[in-house]
C-alpha cells in the first residue's frame, strides 16, 4: 500500500500560471510531497530501534551520563543521527554492522564521506584507524550540530559570531522583502 502511494501519482507543470500535461510519476516522493516526512520518520524509528536493541543486548555501549549512569547511544534530529559510544573496536564493529542492516532494510545508503568520527580523549591514531575502517572522516571539537557549535565554549563571543552573522543576513533579506515599511523602520 505505501508503495503504491509513493510510486504512483500524476503531477503537472505551471506553465505560464496554466497546466501543462500530466506527468506520470516514475520516481518516489518528491520535494515538498506532505508524505515525505512521514515516511522518513518511520525510516528513521528504524534506525533508532536497531541502535536501541544493539544497546539492550550489550553489543552497542553509549556513552553513560549523570549520576544516575543513564546511557546515551544515539540522537536523531530530522535526518540527522548521532551515534556516541565508547570508543572500541567492539563498538566499530557493532556500528558498521547497525548501519548496513539499516541500509540494507530501509533500501537507503549512509553518505559516509557526509558522515564524521569525532574522538574525545581518544587517540589520534584509533581515530585514523576507525575512520579508515568505517569509510568516514575524522573531525574533532568544536563541531557544529544543525548550525549550532558543539564543544565551544559558549562564554565566548566569538563562538557565537558566525551564528549571530548568519541570523543577521537573513534578517536583512526577510525584512526587505516581507515587511511593510513601518515594519522596517522597527527592525
Amino acid at each position: 500500500w505505501i508503495r503504491a502511494c509513493v510510486l504512483s501519482g500524476n503531477m503537472s507543470v505551471l506553465v505560464n500560471g496554466s497546466p501543462s500535461e500530466e506527468i506520470n510519476i516514475q520516481r518516489g516522493l518528491k520535494q515538498g510531497d506532505p508524505l515525505a516526512p512521514f515516511l522518513f520518520l518511520l525510516v528513521a524509528e528504524g534506525l533508532g530501534g536497531l541502535m536501541r536493541k544493539a544497546v539492550d543486548i550489550n553489543w552497542f555501549r553509549g556513552f553513560q551520563i549523570g549520576s544516575n549512569g543513564y546511557n546515551v547511544s544515539h540522537l536523531q534530529y530530522a535526518d540527522d543521527t548521532l551515534c556516541i559510544g565508547e570508543a572500541s573496536v567492539e563498538n566499530l564493529w557493532a556500528l558498521k554492522a547497525i548501519l548496513r542492516g539499516f541500509e540494507m532494510a530501509s533500501g537507503l545508503k549512509v553518505n559516509f564521506w557526509k558522515s564524521n568520527l569525532i574522538g574525545v580523549n581518544v587517540s589520534q591514531v584509533f581515530l585514523r584507524l576507525a575512520s579508515a575502517f568505517l569509510n568516514c572522516r575524522v573531525s574533532s571539537i568544536p563541531f557544529k550540530y544543525l548550525g549550532l557549535p558543539v564543544g565551544a565554549n559558549p562564554r565566548r563571543a566569538s563562538t557565537w559570531e558566525p551564528l549571530i552573522d548568519s541570523l543577521r543576513r537573513r534578517l536583512g533579506e526577510w525584512g526587505n522583502k516581507y515587511v511593510s515599511l513601518g515594519g522596517r523602520i522597527v527592525l
